[in-house]
């Protein structure tokens, strides 16, 4: 079997993966490569081999730099099914038709520049229509139902505990008589996670290949974030405050909805209004609630327990339209905002800061890793002066950064990801992981008497 690794190879984007054995072409993933414009458009559009020979393609969540790419595969003939999990399936079509109107409207913008400089229209990376399409290719599979992509290859979904539907794909392969065990990780969830089950650990692999996103550090217990995050409610609530949320919409705002429905039922903080303001959240929710017999049994439990749904309570609205985000300005009772984007760069999030975040009683809740630059990043800092839609904003309201909620493993669950399966493994390849990170996890495992663990580039290709 030969392993063609064309993205997420020395960094952490544009998972694809095409694996070459028994004469067929299967490929794992096809995210979108998140880079320098120039480098975004030449790498998503291009692809090393020829989609219209592929015979089956593997997805293992839906998060866009896994399939975010799948519009342009469509588009330039995949005549093939994608297989992934029922519930990746459904949160695929959401964001991957959110993705289609971010193209066409970003392109739109940039062509207005360039009909000012004279140069030509480009064309979106794939339009709304286009990924609409990649629907009718999805062919959804079970947790832990076997099926077989291509002759001789068992491919099993194992529930990865990192979004909801995540998988490890585990390809169970008989190439000419040889008989192994290939293990794809892909994102490695964490124990303790709010809604999901915890990652099903890897069992006699022979090769396997792992994310390495944040080998370079553990991270904090998710119940520390959890009291991290009520003893903030609880302080903003004091002093009669807003409390506003830049957050990813899919997964973090889950998490937070369900946070604060264990809070305000167990009487840890007031019953206050909490909101979720973005479109895609909304319908990112609605996924989660349709497939709800996929949490963990905490989940179920307080269900149960409770007597109404975990994404869905009293004091939570979801709001369905602009005027409804709008009227939020004019109230000033204390309440919780969750909003996208996740680094504050785009969206109904930028309209809530710009309303709130020079009153001292209000507090601004940074959730998740801010990239340098961003809105996001400048709130974490703790600036004085933001800028917001070009406009200065003195910054008076209270910033809290609240850690140990990232849906990805941190060192220690890494590496007892690897070491679940050390007995039987011949080779590890790690991907996903910038080259500081990588190089901190190899030397860990190599402590840890690992050999054979490989750090594979872009475009290179390996024998196993």
């Amino acid at each position: 079997m030969i392993i063609h690794f064309n993205g997420a190879s020395q960094t952490v984007t544009g998972s694809q993966f095409l694996l070459e054995v028994n004469g067929h072409k299967l490929l794992l993933e096809c995210g979108l490569y998140q880079g320098h414009r120039k480098d975004y458009y030449q790498r998503n559009r291009t692809f090393s081999f020829n989609p219209a020979k592929l015979d089956a393609v593997l997805l293992s969540h839906a998060h866009i730099d896994h399939s975010g790419n799948l519009p342009n595969l469509v588009k330039n003939g995949l005549d093939c099914p994608i297989y992934t999990t029922r519930a990746t399936a459904h949160l695929a079509d959401v964001m991957l038709r959110d993705s289609g109107h971010i193209q066409e409207a970003d392109v739109e913008f940039l062509n207005r520049k360039r009909a000012r400089r004279g140069e030509p229209p480009v064309e979106p990376l794939y339009t709304v229509a286009d990924a609409e399409r990649v629907n009718d290719y999805f062919k959804p599979v079970q947790y832990n139902q076997t099926i077989e992509p291509v002759p001789g290859v068992q491919a099993t979904f194992v529930d990865a505990g990192h979004i909801l539907g995540s998988a490890a794909i585990v390809l169970d392969i008989n190439e000419n008589g040889r008989k192994f065990r290939f293990w794809f990780s892909g994102d490695i969830g964490r124990d303790r996670l709010p809604l999901l089950q915890d990652p099903v650990m890897p069992k006699d692999a022979d090769y396997m290949m792992m994310e390495c996103t944040y080998g370079d550090k553990p991270h904090e217990d998710p119940e520390e974030a959890y009291i991290e995050l009520r003893d903030s409610v609880r302080r903003a609530v004091d002093r009669r405050g807003k409390i506003i949320i830049p957050a990813f919409a899919v997964g973090r705002t889950q998490e937070l909805v369900y946070y604060f429905n264990r809070m305000i039922s167990a009487g840890e903080v007031p019953a206050i209004p909490v909101f979720v303001d973005s479109p895609l959240a909304v319908e990112t929710s609605k996924v989660f609630m349709k497939f709800a017999d996929l949490f963990d049994d905490e989940t179920k439990e307080f269900v149960r327990s409770n007597r109404h749904p975990a994404l869905n309570y009293p004091q939570l609205t979801y709001i369905e339209s602009v005027d409804q985000s709008k009227a939020l300005n004019d109230r000033h009772d204390p309440m919780i905002i969750i909003s996208a984007s996740g680094m504050a760069e785009t969206g109904r999030i930028l309209h809530h800061l710009r309303n709130n975040i020079q009153n001292p009683k209000n507090m601004v809740l940074i959730v998740s890793w801010q990239a340098p630059h961003t809105l996001g990043r400048r709130l974490a800092d703790r600036e004085p002066m933001v800028r917001i839609f070009g406009e200065p904003y003195d910054r008076r309201a209270e910033v809290v950064t609240i850690g140990g909620l990232s849906a990805h493993a941190g060192q220690t669950k890494l590496l007892q990801y690897a070491r679940a399966s050390q007995n039987s493994l011949r080779e590890v390849y790690l991907i996903h992981g910038e080259e500081d990170a990588a190089a901190i996890f190899m030397k860990l495992l190599a402590q840890q008497g690992f050999k054979n663990v490989h750090y594979p580039g872009w475009g290179q290709s390996l024998e196993i």
